[in-house]
């Protein structure tokens, strides 16, 4: 976060790779926040994730590569969506599935 809040500047080009695995749900919303912000001062950025709440960022154009092929992809539609909204409907259910 600090790297994001400190040094990324408008007008540039930032590639990621997995910001979220050192980030708890809450600091992933604030990641969006200083991405949303860096964004409109004219910058792009292309992020690889599987965080659900990244991914949700508004107008994101999405890509899943499956089967060695890369497809755009709604974000209703990704793996990382309807596995999460999976367990967060029902947790017990999911945790039986998992564990028993």
């Amino acid at each position: 976060m600090s790297l994001v809040q400190n040094w990324l500047v408008g007008g540039g080009l930032y590639i990621f790779d997995e910001p979220e695995a050192a980030l708890s749900p809450t600091r992933q919303m604030s990641l969006l926040i200083e991405i949303d912000r860096i964004a409109a001062e004219n910058s792009q950025f292309i992020i690889s994730t599987h965080s659900p709440i990244l991914m949700a960022y508004p107008d994101a154009e999405i890509y899943e590569i499956k089967d060695d092929a890369i497809k755009p992809t709604a974000y209703q539609d990704t793996e990382h969506y309807q596995v999460t909204k999976q367990f967060l409907n029902n947790p017990e259910k999911m945790l039986r599935l998992l564990l028993e």
